[in-house]
C-alpha cells in the first residue's frame, strides 16, 4: 500500500498492510540524527522513519494583513501579530509575551471584521505539492473555535469569558469556527484534498482535563465544531479528524457526535489508551497517535518501549489505530526512536 492508501484503510476501520506512523520531528532532534546514524546530507527523515501522513498549513489568523512590527530593542520585539495582539517576543524564547489584544471590551467584537478567507496571501506557503512524490498520506489543517478564539481574545481573558460570560464567548468561537471553516474549504479546493481530508488543531487539554467543563464545551464549542465538521464534509472532505494534546476524553462523545472521524495525539502521560478508548468506542472513533513522548521513549528501557509500542500494534491489526508520539524532541535519544521505529516496522507489519 502507498502511504495514502495506507492511511485511509485505517481510517475507515479496515486492516492495512502495516500500521500506519505518524510523528513530527523537532530541528534539535533531526540534527542529532544527522550526526548519530551518518545520514547523509538531504535526507529527509520524515521518509527515512517511514511517516504516512503529511499536513499542509495555509494561513488561517485573523488579521494577516495587520501584522507589523511596533519596535525592536535589547528586551525584544514588539509587533502586532497576525491575530490581532501586541506580543513581546524576547530573544532566544519560543514563547512571545502577551501585552494587549484587539478586543479590549466586548463591544469591539460587533465591529471588527476578519481578513477575507480567501486572499491569495494566505496560500503562498500552502504547497501539498511538496509531498506528492514522497506518496504519504496529504491532509489540509485549520485551527479549532477554542484555541483560536483564544488567540484573538487573549488566552486568560478567554477563559475567563467561558466562566463568567458564556454567551460573549460563544459569539466570538462561532465567529472565528466560521472564519475557519472558509479556509479549511478553500484549502481542499486550491489543493484537490477531497479524498483525505482535514485535521483541526485545537490544544484544549490539560493532562488532567479538559480546559473547560463539558456543559461549557457543548454550550460555547459544539455548535461551531458541528458546523465545521459538515462545511468540510459537505465540500468533500472524506474524513475529518481532531488534534488535541491532553486529556480530552470527557469531551469525546460530543465530539464524536460533531463528527470527527479520529483523533490525535491520545497522549499517554494525559491518561488517554487507546486499547481502552477503542474498546469503548468501537468503530465510532480511530486512533492517530499512543506513544508517551514523555516518559517511554525518553528515558524508558528498550523493554518498555516495545512493550508499549506492542500495546498499540495489537490494537491497531483491526484497522482504526496509526501510531505516533507526536512531538519528537531533543529529549528523546536517537538509539531509543530508533529502536521504536525498527520494533514498529518489523511487529506492524499485518500482511502474511
Amino acid at each position: 500500500m502507498t502511504s495514502k492508501e495506507r492511511v485511509m484503510t485505517m481510517l475507515n476501520h479496515q486492516k492495512p498492510d502495516r500500521i500506519p506512523k505518524f510523528d513530527g520531528f523537532w530541528a534539535e532532534f533531526a540534527e542529532k540524527c544527522f550526526k548519530e546514524l551518518n545520514l547523509p546530507a538531504g535526507t529527509n527523515l520524515e521518509d527515512y522513519f517511514c511517516i504516512d501522513i503529511a499536513i499542509v498549513v495555509a494561513d488561517e489568523t485573523a488579521f494577516p494583513t495587520r501584522a507589523r512590527t511596533i519596535s525592536q530593542d535589547s528586551i525584544g520585539i514588539i509587533s502586532q501579530n497576525s491575530w490581532g495582539c501586541i506580543v513581546r517576543n524576547r530573544p532566544g524564547t519560543y514563547f512571545y509575551e502577551e501585552l494587549d489584544t484587539i478586543i479590549r471590551k466586548k463591544s469591539d467584537l460587533d465591529r471588527i471584521e476578519f481578513d477575507s478567507p480567501y486572499l491569495d496571501s494566505r496560500y503562498g506557503g500552502f504547497n501539498p505539492e511538496s509531498f506528492r512524490n514522497s506518496k504519504r498520506c496529504i491532509f489540509c489543517k485549520t485551527g479549532g473555535p477554542f484555541l483560536r478564539s483564544a488567540h484573538v481574545r487573549g488566552k486568560q481573558n478567554f477563559l475567563y469569558d467561558i466562566a463568567g460570560d458564556p454567551e460573549f464567548a460563544k459569539a466570538l468561537a462561532d465567529r472565528v469556527a466560521d472564519h475557519i471553516a472558509e479556509i479549511g474549504k478553500e484549502s481542499l479546493r486550491r489543493g484537490d484534498l477531497y479524498d483525505t481530508g482535514v485535521f483541526i488543531y485545537d490544544d484544549m487539554g490539560s493532562n488532567l482535563q479538559p480546559l473547560m467543563s463539558p456543559n461549557s464545551f457543548e454550550k460555547i464549542f459544539l455548535p461551531g465544531y458541528r458546523r465545521m465538521v459538515k462545511a468540510f464534509k459537505g465540500a468533500g472532505a472524506a474524513k475529518v479528524c481532531l488534534h488535541s494534546d491532553g486529556n480530552i476524553e470527557p469531551l469525546l462523545d460530543m465530539i464524536i457526535d460533531a463528527g470527527i472521524d479520529a483523533i490525535n495525539p491520545v497522549e499517554p502521560k494525559a491518561g488517554l489508551n487507546i486499547p481502552r478508548l477503542k474498546a469503548k468506542y468501537g468503530k465510532k472513533l480511530a486512533y492517530i497517535g499512543g506513544m508517551c513522548n514523555a516518559h517511554v521513549l525518553p528515558s524508558g528501557t528498550f523493554e518498555e518501549i516495545e512493550s508499549k509500542a506492542r500495546e498499540i500494534i495489537e490494537s491497531a491489526m483491526g484497522g482504526g489505530v496509526a501510531i505516533g508520539a507526536h512531538s519528537i524532541g531533543p529529549d528523546i535519544p536517537v538509539k531509543n526512536y530508533l529502536r521504536y521505529h525498527e520494533f514498529v516496522m518489523k511487529n506492524g507489519n499485518f500482511e502474511g
